[in-house]
């Protein structure tokens, strides 16, 4: 019998609602973890005396690991049995959980990220196809809709959830908060979840070790280098030539071997596929854009604007509303408007919530947070969505599963990368617009020399003299330009992911697919 009348003859014996509560438990676990720290960095930095750059590094060894491991999960479902292997990723995630918490260094807790990233990244891949097989016709559509949500919800409420416990607790418990919760969702898989036949352990299966190798031998010096570059000053830095150089010999044993191997982690046969490569493209740059938004978006808020977490948190919760509402447009209105329409929509969207965001300033209330982080959030679903499907649609459905790992691995891949270079473009953004500032603070400038006079008479009562008091005022002003180089950074940087978006609504029309989008 075929796999695919194995698919279509299998059913659970038990009820398959009881079955997806554990995947969807797990799913809910590893995308919540992707934002939840992201509002705890500051206080992570803190911790561990490092750079807000340097803390970034707990963010993207999360997503890193998980690239690595999403090509895996074929071989190890048939390995251990899918089973087996998601109770294995849950708990290898709850204890890497646990090993964040206790972390006594910045060096600790971003390999116990790397391992919490190594152990979910399995778990939303084999939810997504548990789902699929256990339910039929407009059951499946219920369960996939659960699922999207799960998906969509739970980075928006990571923030939330963070910035509470960091505010009411410590950050480390955003962290031990998984461990009674994996252990059930253990407790619950062991009883629930069920192997079909297809999916059961199964004997003489290869892995495709150099395969594997060469995969580590690419992403890992590249995200060392995306993370270490601006510090180590790029390529003036003999180390960075040498692992970028590593890098670049890693990518093309990685996809040499995939092309020549015998058992490839990754069939590349639908790169050949241009519809599909223009749209992973597509989807690879705005998820950069999504993560890297959110990796920044908090830190701004508390540095610049004196948030605590728990309200920077709050502050980026109307992109959970806008995807909300997003969907409910996209199930209401169902196939009267095309895919490619939405598509157009949703960068549309995201650029005009981008370019709000770049307005900012530091006497701002909340709606302006709130107002263009909804629109950004209803630009997500309406982008997301109707690209992944043009994306596919021109592929044959004994490709589509090996389709969707892949451009899951880039996508990773890409949201890692950008996540580290928005480090890096804000410092040098920061650095453009003081140099471009400090010309004001001149003798030459009566504006300045007026208010270096102001400041220098109210403080010459604490200083003592005047010359003291003259330095005080001029050492107020820097740290005055100091704090708008930086915002004017952000701004810059919010401008530069609404540009991206804006240009890749041409692209939209390069993708094939039907005029109208089917229910």
């Amino acid at each position: 019998m075929s796999t695919q009348e194995q698919v279509q003859e299998w059913k659970p014996k038990t009820n398959p609602w009881l079955i997806i509560l554990p995947v969807m438990l797990a799913t809910f676990m590893y995308a919540l973890d992707e934002t939840v720290a992201n509002v705890a960095l500051p206080h992570i930095a803190g911790s561990y005396s490092v750079s807000s750059q340097e803390s970034i590094w707990v963010l993207t060894s999360y997503l890193m690991a998980s690239s690595i491991v999403i090509p895996m999960i074929d071989f190890f479902c048939k390995f251990l049995g899918r089973k087996n292997f998601f109770m294995l990723g849950v708990f290898i995630f709850t204890i890497a959980s646990f090993l964040c918490g206790i972390s006594n260094s910045i060096g600790m807790i971003v390999l116990a990220r790397a391992m919490q990233g190594f152990g979910g990244g399995c778990l939303m891949p084999m939810a997504q196809a548990v789902c699929m097989e256990c339910f039929s016709g407009e059951a499946r559509n219920k369960a996939m809709a659960v699922f999207g949500l799960v998906v969509i919800v739970a980075p928006i409420l990571g923030p939330v959830m963070g910035g509470y416990i960091t505010e009411n607790w410590s950050w480390p418990y955003i962290f031990f908060i998984n461990v009674p919760v994996g252990f059930f969702c253990i407790a619950l898989a062991k009883r629930f979840l069920e192997d079909p036949p297809y999916a059961s352990k199964q004997d003489n299966i290869h892995l495709d070790k150099w395969g594997f190798l060469w995969l580590c031998v690419w992403l890992v010096p590249l995200q060392i280098v995306f993370d270490k570059g601006n510090d180590a000053d790029w390529f003036n830095a003999p180390w960075i030539c040498w692992l970028s150089a590593v890098a670049v010999c890693g990518a093309v044993l990685f996809f040499y071997s995939q092309v020549k191997g015998k058992n490839p982690l990754v069939k590349l046969e639908v790169l050949k596929d241009s519809n599909y490569v223009f749209g992973t493209v597509m989807l690879i740059l705005i998820n950069a854009v999504l993560l890297a938004s959110l990796a920044i978006l908090p830190q701004m808020l508390q540095y610049m604007l004196g948030y605590d977490s728990f309200l920077s948190g709050l502050a980026i919760m109307p992109r959970g509303l806008g995807c909300l509402t997003a969907l409910l447009i996209f199930g209401g209105l169902g196939g009267k408007i095309s895919y490619k329409t939405y598509g157009i929509m949703g960068l549309c969207a995201l650029g005009i919530g981008g370019w709000m965001l770049s307005l900012l300033n530091l006497e701002i209330n909340p709606l302006n947070i709130a107002i263009p982080n909804y629109i950004f959030g209803i630009g997500l679903v309406f982008s997301f969505m109707p690209i992944t499907t043009l994306s596919c649609i021109t592929l044959r459905n004994d490709q589509m599963t090996n389709a969707s790992g892949l451009q899951n691995l880039l996508k990773t891949i890409g949201g890692a990368i950008g996540t580290s270079l928005v480090a890096t473009m804000i410092s040098r953004f920061s650095q453009i617009h003081q140099n471009a500032l400090v010309k004001n603070l001149s003798i030459s400038n009566s504006v300045f020399m007026e208010k270096l006079s102001t400041y220098a008479g109210s403080f010459v009562h604490h200083a003592g003299d005047m010359m003291n008091a003259t330095y005080m005022a001029g050492k107020m002003l820097y740290n005055e330009l100091i704090q708008q180089s930086t915002l004017c950074a952000y701004m810059t940087t919010f401008k530069v992911f609404a540009l991206a978006c804006f240009i890749l609504i041409p692209f939209m029309f390069l993708l094939k697919g039907e005029r109208k989008a089917e229910n």
